[in-house]
C-alpha cells in the first residue's frame, strides 16, 4: 500500500542524504511533492504513475501551472492515471535547497553545492524509492523538465515504460551556457548577494534576481511576439524620448520586463535561482557515456519528443536532432506558435492535442521491458 498525501495537497518527504555528480553530499533531504488521482497497479511493476517535471521557476503544483492538461478527462486524465510532480533539488517551493536550514544551524547558502540534472534526478528516484515505488507508467517534462526526463531515460531505463521530452536538448550549447552565465552574473554581483549568505541578514539580491528574469524572460517568449505586443510604444504616462534618459520613463516592453522581475522576487529564492540555472548549464547527456549521439542510441525507453517552432531558447532543431538519434522514437512533434520557448505552458489546446496523442501511443506501443520479455531477456 502507497501512502500519498490528499489530492492536490504539498507534502514533503524526507528522502536522507543525496551524494552529488561532483562528489559533495546534501544531508537530510527533503523533497516536496503534490498528486492528483489514485495510485493503482504495482509500485514495483506496471502501474499506472505519471511523473511530471517542471521547468526552472515552476513549482509541484502542476495542475496549477497546466491546469488544463492535468485533472479528471483532461489529456493527463486523473480518473486514469496518478500523476505526481515533485519540487526540484535545490529549489525553493519545499524540496532542499540553499534557503532550506542546514543540519549545523542556518540556512544553506553558500554551504550548498553546485548540482546537475543527474543529482536532480538521482534525488528524485531516491524519492520514489522512499515512497515505495521504482516503476511509473510514464514522464512528461518540459524545459528543464525536458532535461530531467531525458536523463530518467538513461539514468534508470527500466524505471519509466515511456517519456515525453519537451522543448530541450540533448545538452547544453554555448549560447545557452552563456545566456544562463549573464542571468547568474546579474544575482552574484549584486551587493547584497552577500556570498550567497544573504539569509536571515534582512538583505537579499532582489535587484540582481529580477535583472536575471528580465533577461530570462527575452529567451522565453518569441521575438515576433514580444514586438506584436510592445513595438516601440511607450509605458503609458512616461516618455522615453527625452532629452535625457531617465530610468523612470520606460518604453512598454520595459515596463513589462520590469513586472515580469518583481513578480519573480516575490516568489523565488535567489540561490535557488543560480542554483538550477548552473544545473542547465552542465546539462549534457553524452558526458561519460561516449558523445551525444551514442547516448541517445542507448534510449530503449519510447520517447516523445517536442520543441516548438520560435523557440530561441531551445530551438527546434535541437529536439530535430534528439529524434533522429534516439534510440527508441515514440513520436515527433511540434507546436507552432509566436509565443516562443514558453508556448508549452501557454498553448494548450496544441499541448493538450499532444499529451493525449502521447498516451494514445503508449497504449498502442510496447514498452522497453515487454519487448524485452518477448524476446527472452527478462524471465516471466
Amino acid at each position: 500500500m502507497i501512502n500519498l498525501p490528499p489530492e492536490g495537497e504539498l507534502a514533503t518527504q524526507k528522502i536522507g542524504d543525496v551524494r552529488t555528480e561532483a562528489g559533495a553530499t546534501i544531508h537530510n533531504v527533503s523533497i516536496a511533492y503534490r498528486r492528483w488521482g489514485a495510485f493503482t497497479g504495482d509500485p514495483h511493476g506496471r502501474n499506472n504513475l505519471i511523473l511530471v517535471e517542471h521547468a526552472l521557476t515552476g513549482d509541484s503544483n502542476a495542475a496549477g501551472w497546466w491546469e488544463d492538461l492535468i485533472g479528471p478527462g483532461a489529456p493527463l486524465d486523473t480518473d486514469r492515471f496518478c500523476v505526481m510532480c515533485t519540487n526540484v533539488l535545490g529549489g525553493c517551493s519545499g524540496s532542499t535547497g540553499p534557503s532550506s536550514e542546514h543540519p549545523d544551524g542556518g540556512a544553506w547558502g553558500s554551504r550548498f553545492p553546485a548540482i546537475s540534472i543527474r543529482d536532480q534526478v538521482r534525488a528524485e528516484a531516491q524519492f520514489l524509492e522512499t515512497l515505495g515505488i521504482n516503476s511509473m507508467h510514464a514522464l512528461v517534462g518540459g524545459s528543464m523538465g525536458g532535461a530531467r526526463a531525458l536523463e530518467w531515460t538513461l539514468m534508470y531505463p527500466d524505471w519509466a515504460n515511456y517519456a515525453c521530452v519537451i522543448a530541450m536538448s540533448a545538452r547544453a550549447s554555448a549560447w545557452q551556457i552563456g545566456i544562463q552565465t549573464a542571468q547568474i552574473t546579474s544575482i552574484v554581483r549584486d551587493p547584497d548577494w552577500q556570498g550567497g549568505d544573504y539569509h536571515g541578514t534582512g538583505r537579499a539580491p532582489d535587484a540582481g534576481l529580477a535583472a536575471a528574469r528580465r533577461i530570462a524572460h527575452l529567451t522565453y517568449r518569441g521575438e515576433q511576439e514580444i514586438d506584436e505586443r510592445f513595438g516601440t510604444m511607450s509605458q503609458p504616462g512616461e516618455n522615453p524620448l527625452g532629452a535625457y534618459r531617465d530610468e523612470h520613463q520606460r518604453f512598454a516592453v520595459q515596463s513589462y520586463l520590469d513586472y515580469q522581475g518583481e513578480q519573480l522576487v516575490k516568489r523565488f529564492d535567489a540561490g535557488s535561482y543560480v542554483a538550477i540555472t548552473e544545473s542547465l548549464s552542465r546539462h549534457d547527456i553524452g558526458r561519460g557515456r561516449g558523445g551525444l549521439n551514442r547516448a541517445l542510441a542507448q534510449i530503449s525507453v519510447p520517447t516523445m519528443v517536442v520543441g516548438v517552432d520560435t523557440d530561441i531558447l531551445y530551438p527546434f532543431h535541437q529536439q530535430e536532432h534528439l529524434s533522429r538519434n534516439i534510440g527508441n522514437l515514440l513520436a515527433m512533434n511540434k507546436i507552432v506558435s509566436p509565443v516562443g520557448h514558453d508556448a508549452f505552458l501557454v498553448e494548450t489546446r496544441q499541448m493538450g492535442h499532444i499529451l493525449r496523442n502521447f498516451i494514445t501511443l503508449a497504449d498502442q506501443t510496447p514498452s522497453a521491458t515487454d519487448l524485452a520479455k518477448q524476446r527472452g531477456n527478462y524471465e516471466i
